[in-house]
């Protein structure tokens, strides 16, 4: 056997299930769930699990080494089954992960914010390998879920599998920012793709007083948080708080294109004002799943922030701004003050730090101190109340 998650030795299925029910994840009322419904019906032979102690994606196949293919299966970590939209065939990992299935934790973590419960009808938005589906049809019956899959390819594979389990559940191949108006209304939807806007569809499609589960996030970072919105008796708008962080791969009709470092910086880094910062690269950084990065996100819109790779003790962070050509560079060197560069009508970098006195001021909150509003016009966050909302 060969890659960490197997020198776990007999640590299987069962024994993981009890490891996620200690640590919150596994609710007693979805344990039957997980053990009626094993991740690895869903898998197909070839899959490329994250490896958690090497900190990378590995090739691993059920024909090869069924063995370790079944750990990896079981085990609390994530397995991407498609890379770059389908185009890349293996057998290493190729460039972008497009689809997969996610980490159980955070799969039943998402169960337990959704207050499923038996008769509802659900809409999933990103169908993945179908685990999901299989799970909610579990407990809300059969033929009351509908998911929908961009991929068509993903979407024909998922609906083979869940037929072959007997689950009921519907598998539309199409675009889930429009949701499926011939099912409506749910009483929930939940997303297993990361979003940036929640699409009005969802709201509309969802019941009064039922609940819109995602992963949203800003373009500051890759990172998300689950929200968890219930909708308005009267249905024009839907609000609720972050239950904690997240990172998935993001809804297709929302990824941000490309970024071209080139369209931004045409000379030199120089060319822009040149000032100094009063943070340092620990206190600006964060941790990685922490709530700093995400409250940043929230205070400084339509930026797109870049975390260089560290050399010889210097690290650039880069500032796009995506509504106009405006950028900023922070380098930050070890035992040095940051030196910055400005360009254009925003000043990024100010608003980055001005951004962090904030948060620092309110106490430094975490995800679930923050909460989303949603309503035909637009979106705004907030701290604490509703009442305390801004624009987004």
């Amino acid at each position: 056997m060969s890659g960490s998650v197997c020198r776990e030795g007999a640590f299987g299925r069962t024994e993981w299930g009890r490891a996620l029910m200690a640590g919150g994840a596994l609710s007693p009322d979805w344990a039957g769930a997980y053990a009626a419904v094993p991740r690895g019906a869903f898998l197909p032979d070839r899959i490329w699990p994250y490896d958690m102690a090497g900190g990378r994606s590995v090739a691993v196949s059920r024909t090869d080494d069924p063995e370790v293919w079944q750990a990896y299966v079981d085990s609390d970590c994530p397995v991407t089954v498609q890379w770059d939209d389908g185009a890349h065939d293996g057998p290493g990992p190729g460039e972008v992960p497009t689809s997969s299935a996610s980490m159980p934790s955070v799969v039943f973590r998402m169960l337990q914010d959704l207050d499923l419960r038996p008769g509802h009808k659900v809409l999933e938005i990103g169908t993945g390998t179908g685990w999901n589906a299989a799970l909610l049809s579990r407990r809300a019956g059969r033929g009351r879920v509908v998911t929908v899959e961009v991929d068509g390819a993903v979407a024909g594979a998922a609906r083979a599998r869940l037929a072959a389990f007997g689950c009921g559940a519907s598998v539309v191949h199409g675009d889930g920012a429009e949701g499926y108006p011939p099912g409506a209304p749910f009483h929930r939807v939940v997303a297993t793709c990361g979003i940036r806007r929640v699409p009005w569809a969802w709201i509309e499609q969802c019941r009064p007083g039922g609940l819109v589960v995602a992963p949203w996030g800003t373009h500051f970072g890759n990172g998300d948080a689950v929200a968890r919105l219930r909708v308005a008796e009267d249905g024009l708008s839907a609000s609720g708080r972050f239950t904690g962080p997240v990172e998935f791969m993001k809804l297709r009709a929302q990824r941000l294109p490309p970024v071209v470092h080139s369209a931004y910086v045409t000379g030199s880094v120089a060319d822009g004002a040149e000032t100094s910062a009063r943070l340092t690269e620990a206190e600006f950084i964060g941790e990685r799943s922490g709530p700093q990065q995400f409250a940043l996100g929230l205070r400084v819109p339509d930026c797109l922030r870049v975390l260089a790779e560290k050399r010889e003790g210097a690290r650039p962070v880069w500032f796009y701004g995506l509504a106009d050509r405006s950028w900023a560079c922070c380098m930050f060197r070890d035992g040095g003050t940051a030196r910055v560069w400005q360009h254009g009508p925003r000043r990024l970098w100010d608003e980055a730090e001005a951004a962090f006195r904030w948060w620092t001021e309110n106490g430094r909150p975490g995800h679930d101190r923050f909460g989303l509003t949603v309503s035909g016009g637009g979106e705004a966050a907030w701290l604490d109340d509703p009442g305390r909302a801004w624009p987004l």
